[in-house]
């Protein structure tokens, strides 16, 4: 699901003894063991994102009795916890630069929360950026969204019955091969 900026450790999603989903983090320099960010949860947490700096953690968890986003420090996440959404929040994401984080509600409004930089986690209340509706993924739990490294734009899937064209009968993925060496051949060379 993330991997610290450094490329030490790995945060990923699976299943604790209880048969509950739940975040681990493991160490990949050097290879050690992967342990549970939360032992014992009792509730299910998907979508762990490091923020650019390798301080925070945001994920989603349903231990409110509805998927809300939190942020927790990272390393140490028993060390504080902030409910960042307050009426739900899935697939949070931080921004590249780490001054905003994104998430979806449960009607696929795309939010952000800004976040005040500084060794305290200082965050103000969510605001409503745009309506996700015709690019939710809604059987998926996981993260189906990037935004741009500018932070100008996102990435998404549009879904197939949100267009208006009727000759689209059926989806594709096209996949360029060796573009790059194409772009090449295309631009003038330099001087």
């Amino acid at each position: 699901m993330s991997l610290t900026p450094d490329g030490k450790s790995l945060v990923y999603m699976g299943y604790s003894p209880q048969n509950t989903a739940e975040l681990f983090v493991l160490p990949l320099d050097p290879k050690g063991p992967a342990r549970g960010l939360f032992p014992g949860a009792k509730f299910v947490d998907y979508n762990a994102d490091i923020s650019p700096d390798g301080r925070w953690l945001a994920y989603d968890s349903n231990e409110s009795g509805q998927f809300e986003v939190y942020v927790r420090p990272f390393p140490a996440v028993g060390s504080g916890r902030w409910q960042i959404s307050s009426e739900g929040g899935t697939r949070p994401l931080w921004s590249r630069s780490g001054r905003e984080l994104f998430f979806l509600t449960p009607t696929y409004r795309m939010s952000v929360v800004a976040i005040q930089p500084g060794s305290n986690f200082t965050y103000a209340k969510a605001r409503f950026l745009f309506d996700a509706t015709n690019y939710a993924y809604a059987s998926s739990p996981f993260r189906y969204f990037d935004i741009s490294a500018d932070g100008k734009r996102f990435l998404m899937i549009k879904n197939a019955d949100a267009t208006t064209d009727t000759t689209v009968k059926r989806q594709s993925i096209v996949v360029v091969s060796n573009w790059f060496e194409e772009l090449k051949s295309r631009l003038p060379a330099r001087q």
